[in-house]
């Protein structure tokens, strides 16, 4: 026997199925909303159906915009001789937070994986390579993930793209502030050497 009426376990069921959402929180969510006002709800639903019928990804970097070209693309100020290639949309974001990059982007929708079936063929890479071309870009920065799949994504990238003669590198990756040296891995402790600055 069920403790909740049926649509509250089917709608617990589906919030269950969101990234980071585990049977507490999809409860604690469900409770949430059915105390909601209908207004708010209204507006929620909405604001779901608009974005996902109304976002698509950029003709240009493959990042998620609501025109032709997202607002990096189009806006003049970027300095568009330089990419930065991301696996997903939302680390444009934390890449933004810095303040520090002024170039473009390309978002390559995921990484490469084998053994899950992700090869080349999945990643969005026809139109980074068609942009290589008549845009003169100077330098690919890669920024995917430092794992086994961003890795070999990166090194697969690199090959691809050093015989257009552009320019390819790495982001550094290594020790974040705050931490401490003896709770690092030996490949974090490498990176952070190999992308040690002259002080």
């Amino acid at each position: 026997m069920n403790a909740f009426t049926e649509p509250l376990e089917k709608m617990m069921e589906v919030l269950k199925r969101l990234p980071g959402i585990g049977p507490k929180s999809a409860q604690r969510i469900a409770f949430f909303l059915l105390q909601c006002e209908e207004e708010y709800i209204r507006t929620l639903l909405q604001s779901i159906s608009d974005a996902r019928f109304t976002i698509r990804l950029c003709g240009q970097c493959n990042n998620y915009t609501n025109a032709d070209r997202c607002e990096i693309c189009a806006d003049p100020r970027r300095d568009h001789s330089t990419i930065c290639v991301v696996e997903r949309p939302f680390e444009i974001a934390a890449i933004e937070k810095s303040r520090h990059f002024r170039g473009a982007y390309h978002v390559l929708h995921g990484a490469l994986s084998p053994i899950n079936g992700i090869g080349p063929d999945e990643l969005k890479l026809a139109n980074l390579l068609s942009r290589l071309q008549p845009q003169h870009v100077t330098e690919v920065i890669i920024a995917t993930n430092p794992d086994v799949e961003g890795e070999a994504t990166a090194l697969y990238l690199a090959q691809l793209i050093k015989p257009l003669q552009v320019k390819v590198s790495r982001i550094a990756l290594g020790l974040p502030m705050g931490s401490n040296l003896e709770y690092a891995d030996e490949i974090t402790i490498t990176r952070a050497l190999e992308g040690r600055t002259i002080l």
